[in-house]
């Protein structure tokens, strides 16, 4: 581990691109690095890709032999996580509530059937990034982690949940991932998470029939994601030979799980009135045609480092049935899984 975290200090220091990342229920870890700071645009390239939900660059690290490296670790129990608590004050309570409230009154409109809405916590806050990410790591297993930073771009890391599709050869995978509460043994979804939930899975299927074969859509489930539980459903198939990863990519982002149905008409919305950009939250990462695989995934659960901040972002997926103020307090839910495992840097 010693050896991988000063590879990482060595870059940032260096001011050079890198990207280190571990799939989930592994802690096996895979790096990337750029010997210049190149801002490299994706273009079909083999490499790891961090893709903008809306506006910004596309970018690809891109995979040469010499600038990867691949290694294990032991499970660590050393980590340091802050207490969670409720940190907000009423002027951003009530911001979001509003918002909520818009979008709930355009549903009533039919305007679209569902929007997921978002906001950014802004923490005053000097982090440091090697020991955040090492708690990270060790703390949310389940999920994809990964630590990104170009110097043109900035540095983020999360712990995602949500795949958004997984190809080997011509397999295909995907999930439909929605509906979220405080995880424990004995959850009871409410209609609304359940309605969230299928609408998330009835587009991934409208979007993909009749361009894969042998087509599937597992039973639903809960599974757990750091200090909350999703409902899930796994949706695969085989891809037929003119329907190309590009092409799968572009019909499923962004998914009604990071911005609505219908998704122009909910993708408007949010560019009217959620007042901030997005950027890289609710984008997507991951292996692009790395040994003929591609392995992405939607950046949720992340966070940007600044000079003397933090920007944690979070949303949620607001229906008919939406409560502006549990919407709200869903949001700070969220911002737990970030929120705990930051590490102050030692002056």
């Amino acid at each position: 581990m010693i050896q991988l975290l000063d590879v990482i200090q060595k870059q940032l220091n260096l001011k050079l691109p890198f990207v280190c990342y571990l799939k989930p229920n592994s802690f096996d870890w895979n790096l990337i690095v750029q010997h210049t700071d190149e801002l490299v645009t994706f273009n079909g390239q083999k490499g790891f890709v961090f893709f903008p939900f809306e506006k910004g660059n596309k970018i690809v690290i891109p995979f040469k032999k010499d600038c990867f490296s691949s290694g294990s670790l032991a499970f660590s129990e050393d980590t340091i996580l802050r207490k969670a608590t409720y940190e907000f004050n009423n002027t951003e309570k009530e911001a979001f509530e509003k918002l909520v409230a818009r979008g709930i009154e355009s549903i009533e409109d039919g305007i679209f059937q569902k929007v997921v809405l978002s906001r950014k916590i802004v923490i005053k806050a000097f982090i440091s990034e090697i020991a955040t990410f090492k708690n990270l790591i060790f703390t949310y297993p389940n999920a994809f982690r990964y630590l990104f930073f170009h110097p043109k771009v900035g540095l983020w890391m999360g712990a995602t949940p949500e795949q958004l599709i997984q190809i080997n050869d011509s397999h295909f995978e995907t999930v439909a991932l929605a509906g979220t509460q405080l995880y424990s043994e004995n959850i009871t979804w409410s209609k609304k998470e359940v309605e969230e939930q299928q609408i998330v899975t009835d587009f991934i299927v409208q979007s993909i029939e009749g361009k894969v074969k042998h087509f599937e859509v597992s039973e639903s489930n809960t599974v757990q994601a750091g200090n909350l539980a999703h409902i899930k459903s796994i949706i695969s198939g085989e891809l037929t030979n003119d329907y190309t990863p590009s092409e799968i990519v572009e019909d499923l982002h962004p998914t009604p799980a990071v911005c609505g149905l219908p998704k122009e008409e909910s993708k408007a919305f949010i560019l009217s009135n959620e007042r901030y950009d997005r950027a890289y939250y609710t984008g997507f990462l991951g292996e692009w045609n790395m040994n003929k695989n591609t392995d992405l995934f939607v950046n949720l659960r992340c966070l940007q480092v600044e000079a003397h901040a933090v920007n944690i972002y979070v949303g949620c997926g607001i229906t008919k049935d939406s409560n502006p103020e549990k919407e709200f307090f869903e949001t700070e839910n969220k911002s737990f899984t970030m929120r705990t495992i930051l590490v102050n840097k030692k002056v």
